[in-house]
């Protein structure tokens, strides 16, 4: 077959054809499996510059001396199973840097058969394809629509946010271009054709290319190798079209009868607009739209969106309801057999990354294999190389995802929160960044939240019942163990007043215990003595001093059978050498079979004695002089033992249901509350989820925030896991703010959020989009005691909310560095 057989006509729009002299490497950015890229994350700024150490583009200009193809290497026998965008890419790619190379693609669909309509790609990604293949980006330029503009339409009032730039082109003119492109460089396009199997391939080919997307029957073929975990999501959706041009990208949201719906929708032609309906797996069957083909549901759709669209019709491209699945796989290589694009990796089209997602794994594994002699570390490097951008665009992608799943939990919020709320849903787009691109919006959602002017978010006042925090920021509870005997020392006030002198709104004491049974550690504090109450007066009256305005609270808690074990340094969570005592829990289950003891189950008696316990350490920090007190019902000590199923297996009237798992740490909470002085505050902190299969889940984490609300809890502190030792957190920044989101939006009481907020932005950004009231913050004030001054010098904020000690304000300004002053060279001489 000749090189060119099976290829698309050439365009003659395009001019691609022959520029031999240049590689090809566009970067588009749409969606996982080829559908649209409503949503998509467009970034500048800061932001842009962040992203952009993702790809690696000095790789896609002509090779550097040390990586020119090397003549005596043998030219390698390629086959690419799957000719969409990141298929085509990477054979295009591999022809180009080695023409000696044989290059297939097999698709199995017609050149002109594409599903979907458009692919929207952002300004750094237009950038990108124009550094790395002039040719294609000219190519691209007579195709794209663009525009600035992201249109909210909120209960009727439409928010505007500028700033985003956008380009978009129909997927099928895309391919088109890709089509030319291989054809040009002699890649063998083989259309209407199933690819043989991978293991066949294999044997006659030097690498094989499974770009063969999310359904992708080579990695079914070898699962027990590439071990997918694919997880399918509570949304359905589908993607039509609309033939006239919206003029920005719209988000609209239609309250129906049967349940919240959304449109995104965006131009891709001068005549022609994608737009995606998605709504909630119930609320799809509760309108009868599983019962709609898709004639029936493109009608249904216009008739919903008629607004949106003017009137006017919807069509469909062989298109479908379908959920979204996320996939992940342990491994991405077997022997020459290679996953690319949605075969390896999915990300929610809600932030518009599948096909760049793609192209980039295309560029890096022709970079890889370009640059490694041997194809087993060529494989090895590309999947090094990017799996950790693969695995951020997935926990972007999950925190959109999961907006979306719970958006009628946001559209009681005001119009201009809600619309930040949905530009910032992904942590990509922040405050700060938003700034950047449209200052005014983001002036008008600051005012309403109530910053007075040159306030930013975080410096704003926040009260919980007889206190005022003068700012938004907490110190989290961190446990230190240096006590003696669980008494505070020298080490306590100095760390606490540190922390209380660097400007934070209110700074927690670590987890204090109950009783001399209750200590993690032989190095925990605790409140069972008059002895210890009198030492922790020493710290509060330090702080209600010399940091006037900054609130300090006690965190009181019980370690139930996380209990006996050596200081953290020595060994976390293992046992101690010797003197260990005995432990209680909700059952006789160990924390680690075989490691930790087996703890005691709870009596009626010892019930009794713990809830005494609580209250009397409750009265005694109230006598120390604690502003707040916080009740630790999470990390899987005692309290949070009680409501997790996998830590209470009781079959008494305190296990089974989650109203029995709560009925003690709500007795505890009672006790407390009723020696608790009435003017202060109480809150409750929670791990919202275990991390493991048969845990604590989301809705049970709010029905629990919800009942300690109705016993009096000023407010949630929404943590997560450390409940069992076999947890797979989802780590990533601010990664357990969505729990305390949903909380905050289901049941409209104050909630703390923790967890990997580490930037003043982040803070920012969480607070002026409503997810939460409150930031609490720990690493980064182990690092830097002063976070909050430091974070307001940062903002030029010199306000109330972040006071300077007197004898520190000479430090209230960066110290210089070097110097600035030096004369600019003003003319330079031609040599001599």
């Amino acid at each position: 077959m000749p090189a060119s057989a099976g290829a698309a006509p050439p365009n003659p729009r395009s001019s691609i054809a022959g520029e031999a002299g240049e590689p090809a490497c566009p970067a588009s950015e749409d969606t996982a499996g080829g559908r649209t890229s409503a949503g998509a994350e467009p970034r500048s700024g800061k932001e842009r510059g962040r992203a952009a150490t993702e790809v690696r583009p000095h790789r896609v200009g002509p090779a550097p001396d040390a990586l020119r193809r090397d003549a005596s290497r043998p030219a390698l026998r390629v086959a690419v199973i799957g000719g969409g965008p990141g298929g085509l890419y990477a054979a295009a790619l591999l022809k180009r840097l080695d023409p000696r190379r044989e290059v297939t693609v097999w698709e199995r669909n017609a050149p002109e058969d594409t599903f979907g309509f458009g692919v929207v790609l952002s300004d750094e990604t237009l950038g990108g394809i124009e550094h790395a293949d002039p040719a294609v980006h000219r190519a691209l330029q007579d195709e794209f629509v663009r525009w600035d503009d992201i249109d909210i339409v909120h209960r009727g009032r439409t928010l505007t946010s500028g700033g985003h730039g956008f380009a978009a082109l129909g997927r099928r003119r895309l391919l088109e271009i890709l089509h030319e492109r291989c054809a040009s460089l002699g890649v063998r396009l083989r259309f209407r054709t199933e690819a043989p199997p991978a293991t066949e391939l294999a044997g006659s080919y030097d690498l094989v290319v499974a770009a063969d997307g999310v359904h992708s029957l080579t990695r079914a073929a070898h699962a027990d190798v590439f071990a997918p975990r694919i997880t399918t999501h509570r949304c359905r959706y589908i993607w039509l079209a609309a033939d006239f041009a919206f003029d920005a990208f719209r988000f609209e949201i239609a309250e129906t009868e049967h349940g919240v719906m959304q449109l995104h929708g965006y131009p891709f032609a001068p005549g022609a607009s994608t737009v995606i309906v998605e709504m909630r797996e119930e609320v799809w069957r509760a309108a009868g739209l599983d019962e709609c083909d898709e004639q029936q549901s493109a009608e249904r759709c216009a008739k919903i969106f008629a607004d949106a669209l003017g009137g006017r019709p919807l069509r469909g491209n062989a298109s479908a309801w379908t959920a979204f699945r996320t996939v992940v796989n342990a491994r991405w290589s077997h022997g020459n057999t290679v996953l690319l694009g949605d075969a390896a990796h999915t990300a929610h089209f809600s932030i518009g990354s599948g096909t760049k997602l793609a192209v980039e794994d295309a560029l890096a594994l022709a970079a890889c294999v370009e640059e490694q002699p041997v194809l087993a570390d060529a494989l090895t490097a590309y999947e090094a190389e990017r799996r950790p951008v693969v695995e951020s665009t997935q926990r972007a992608a999950a925190a959109s995802l999961r907006w979306f799943e719970e958006l009628g939990t946001y559209l009681d919020q005001p119009p201009r929160q809600f619309a930040f709320n949905l530009l910032t849903r992904s942590r990509r787009v922040t405050h700060d960044n938003l700034r950047l691109r449209d200052p005014g919006f983001t002036e008008s959602v600051e005012e309403d939240f109530g910053c007075p002017p040159g306030t930013p978010p975080m410096f704003t006042p926040f009260r919980l019942r007889g206190l005022t925090l003068r700012n938004r920021v907490v110190v989290s509870p961190m446990d230190m163990y240096v006590a003696e005997d669980g008494t505070p020392g020298d080490f306590h006030l100095v760390h606490l007043g540190a922390r209380a002198l660097g400007g934070a709104g209110l700074v927690m004491t670590e987890m204090v215990c109950v009783s001399a049974e209750g200590r993690i550690t032989p190095g925990c504090t605790g409140l069972w003595t008059d002895e210890q109450a009198d030492a922790w007066s020493r710290v509060t009256d330090f702080v209600h001093r010399r940091a006037p305005g900054t609130a300090i609270g006690v965190q009181l808690g019980h370690s139930g059978r996380k209990g006996s074990t050596r200081l953290m340094w020595e060994g976390i969570d293992q046992p101690l050498p010797d003197g260990n005592w005995p432990l209680v829990a909700a059952s006789p289950l160990p924390y680690r079979q075989g490691v930790n003891q087996v703890p005691h189950q709870l009596d009626r008696a010892g019930l009794d004695r713990i809830r005494d316990q609580f209250t009397a350490a409750a009265a005694r920090a109230a006598r120390s002089g604690f502003d707040l007190l916080e009740l630790h019902c999470a990390h899987g000590y005692l309290l949070s033992g009680f409501l997790s199923p996998l830590t209470n297996h009781r079959t008494d009237g305190y296990g089974g249901s989650l109203a029995a798992r709560l009925r003690y740490p709500l007795e505890v909470f009672d006790a407390v509350r009723e020696v608790w002085p009435d003017d202060r505050p109480m809150t409750v902190r929670i791990s919202a989820t275990d991390w493991a299969p048969g845990g604590t889940t989301g809705q049970d984490a709010v029905e629990t925030a919800r009942a300690f609300a109705a016993h009096g809890a000023d407010a949630i502190d929404v943590s997560t896991g450390q409940v069992v030792p076999d947890e797979r957190p989802e780590y990533g920044r601010s990664y357990q703010t969505p729990y305390a989101d949903r909380i905050r939006g289901t049941l409209r009481v104050p909630v703390i959020a923790v967890g990997a907020i580490s930037s003043w932005d982040d803070v920012n950004s969480l607070l002026l989009a409503g997810r939460a009231d409150l930031c609490a913050l720990a690493r980064p004030h182990l690092y830097d005691p002063h976070w909050t001054l430091h974070a307001a010098a940062e903002q030029d904020y010199t306000g109330p909310a972040a006071p300077w000690p007197p004898p520190y304000r000479a430090g209230s300004r960066t110290p210089p560095t070097g110097r600035t002053d030096a004369p600019r060279p003003r003319l330079t001489l031609p040599s001599a």
